[in-house]
Order: structure tokens, then sequence, then C-alpha cells
């Protein structure tokens, strides 16, 4: 042996036996490489004397270059060769790239069906939607601690994982506010109070298969609007503004607003006066809005107030099928729009949203817009009685 030899030689001794341990590595690696293996991963018809020339420069061994099959065998220092797509991949970057052909791949006849289920199509628009609100995407992890889980619903034993990454994400997400409303204390602790945030993904309420649902949350930690400015007074987001988040994104989803029911009232982790439940039904409840609890908040360890939605998307009713594709006749009344302001004396307890309603049914081929502008109690009002002002168009 050669290095034996030179350290005998300058340094002395005596060697011992030779022992050999394991086995001497196969470097030749032959392949059977038919020749038209490169038009068909390709599309580069290469003739086999131009192909078996590129690979001798390139160091390979060519047996049967002639044949419809040959033995190529890869020089030992290319161990990246493994298989025929590398023997391919050197004929091609030798004669280039560019050369290889443009083929369009077969068109089919007619209107393509289309690629995206329905659920998918809503969470796209929902995403659309709320960032045209003003609210910036966030995604968040979709577990949470067993605390966080009990606060915001969930914390049920099916949901606890067995082997957690953390402490603190132990069980699946019953909801997508427990993550916002931290995202929103992160950044408040390093000086962004005012993001607002929303997240479309996944939440779990059982571990059956129809146990996960797909939803859109968002939450408003800072003040409304354009946050402080000289030409109006500041004032921190409230219900209302989660409210016109939640119904700017059933608009954007198409969903019909007729039958959607605005119910005081939410979850126990919403402000139980200042929060709303979404529903079709007392059956089919669709989502919540409003100010978070300060219990809820407390848990979070994050500073309140905050106005949050979650609207559960794949329980929204499925629009309905037109009958043809065709649109339908354009029919635009020859009238102009007329409003008109009406006040009615109503008790205390009365929801305006049902005023707005009986309003809407009173004529539902002239009436198009209904709007409360003003809610009065005092001087002129008989006592538990309050005044509310609708704008009808």
């Amino acid at each position: 042996e050669l290095a034996t030899q030179l350290v005998l030689e300058f340094c002395g001794g005596e060697p011992s036996e030779l022992t050999l341990a394991g086995e001497l590595p196969l470097l030749s690696r032959a392949i059977n490489f038919p020749w038209s293996e490169t038009k068909r991963l390709t599309g580069l018809d290469a003739p086999r004397e131009d192909a078996a020339k590129i690979l001798e420069r390139l160091g390979f061994s060519v047996d049967n270059a002639g044949a419809d099959i040959a033995h190529v065998a890869a020089p030992s220092w290319r161990p990246d060769i493994e298989g025929k797509a590398d023997i391919v991949e050197e004929i091609v970057r030798m004669i280039g790239v560019d050369n290889v052909p443009s083929t369009p791949l077969p068109r089919a006849e007619g209107v393509a069906p289309p690629v995206l289920t329905m659920m998918q199509k809503r969470a796209r628009n929902a995403r659309r939607a709320l960032a045209g609100q003003g609210l910036v995407e966030a995604v968040t992890w979709s577990f949470v601690s067993k605390e966080q889980a009990e606060a915001f619903g969930g914390g049920k034993p099916s949901l606890a994982l067995a082997n957690p990454i953390a402490a603190d994400l132990s069980d699946m997400r019953p909801s997508l506010l427990p993550g916002l409303v931290a995202a929103a204390g992160r950044n408040a602790a390093r000086g962004l109070g005012d993001q607002n945030l929303f997240e479309v993904g996944q939440i779990f309420f059982d571990a059956a298969e129809t146990g996960q649902r797909l939803a859109a949350a968002g939450v408003r930690p800072g003040l409304a609007g354009a946050g402080r400015h000289w030409s109006a007074p500041a004032r921190a987001a409230s219900a209302f503004d989660a409210k016109a988040d939640a119904m700017a994104l059933l608009n954007a989803l198409g969903v019909a607003a007729g039958g959607l029911q605005i119910v005081s009232g939410g979850p126990a982790w919403f402000h139980p006066g200042r929060s709303a439940t979404l529903q079709f039904g007392p059956k089919n409840i669709v989502g919540h809005f409003g100010e978070l609890h300060p219990r809820a908040l407390k848990v979070m360890d994050v500073e309140g107030p905050i106005a949050a939605f979650e609207i559960i998307l794949d329980a929204l009713p499925a629009p309905k099928a037109k009958p043809t594709k065709i649109k339908p006749k354009l029919d635009i009344s020859d009238l102009q729009p007329v409003s008109r302001d009406f006040a009615f004396i109503v008790d205390r307890t009365a929801a305006a949203g049902d005023l707005v309603k009986a309003a809407q049914g009173a004529d539902r081929s002239l009436i198009t817009d209904v709007a409360v502008f003003d809610v009065y109690e005092g001087k002129g009002v008989p006592e538990g009685k309050k005044s509310i002002g609708v704008a009808v168009t």
C-alpha cells in the first residue's frame, strides 16, 4: 500500500497484517438506457449517435450504442446519476434546453368545468372581503391551551392532544378568536394596538368527522375608523364595527339577508349586553358579533375592549340554483327614488330590527331600503317608551 510505504519511509516502524472491513464500493453503475427515453420525457428527438458522443465526452462509458437499448455507466465522480432520467438530463442540457420543442397540452372542447368547490370559493371570497374592510390576515395555531379552549366553548377531552408540542398548545381550537386575540395582544405589547386582524380557517367542535367546520373571524382591538385624527374625536371599536364587518362578509358571499335574524346576546365569551347572534332560524346559527367579555380577555391576558365577530362559513345556506344561465330581463322603474323619514313610538324593550323588518314587509315591490337613523328617549316621549326614526326609500 502506498500510504503504508510512505509512513515507513518517513517514520519507520513495522506494519501489521492487512485487515479489511466491509466491502469496496461498487463504482460502476451500469444503466440500461433506451435511446427513445429522451424523446419520451422531453419531446426532444436526439439522434443516438449524438447522444452517445455527448455521454462519452462527459465521462460516461457507453456499450451497445448502436442498439435500441444501450448500457451506460456513470463515471466515479458522478454519484448523482441514479437512473434513466438523470442520463436524459445530461443529454438535454448539452444540446440545450432552448431546443426542446414547446408542445401545448390538449384542450378539451366546450367550457371547462369549475375547479374550485363552493367552500373553496367562499374561503377565497371571505379573505378578499375582509381585507377590503381594512383587516390584516393572520395565520395562527390550530392549538390553544386547555384554559383558553374552555373560555371559548371548547375543552372537550376528545379534542385534547395526546402529544402536544407545548403545554400551552394542548387542545384543538373551538374558535378562531383565541389565536386572533393572542396575536392582537402581542401586537399591542409592541406598540401596534390598532392592528385589526382576521383569519379564515378550521375550528373543531368534537372529534367526529362533522365536528370540523370552516369559519371566518376578525378582531378590532383598537380605535375605530382611521384612529386618532384632528377632524374627529377618537373612539374605541364597538360591536357595531364588528357587525359592519360581519354583514360585509355575508354580502360578499352572496348570502340573502332577507331571512337573516339578528338576536340579542351571544355565547359566554361575548359581552351579554353588547353582542348579538346571526341565525337563519333558531336551529341554524351562523355566527356572532360584539365585544368580547372581560372574563375571556383576562384568560387571554389581553386588555380590552376588543370588538370581534365569527361566521361559520359552511353553516351558511347554499345559494339557490338558477334555472337558467341567461341573465334576466333588466327591470328598471320609471319613477325616481323617494325617501321619507318616519318616527315610531314603541316600547323601550322593542328591537329596532323588528321595526325595520315590518317596514320592509309593507310593500316589497316598492320599498328598497329601510335604515334606522335615530333612537330617542327623553322629553316628549312617554316613560317606558322610545322613538325610533327610520328612513324608507
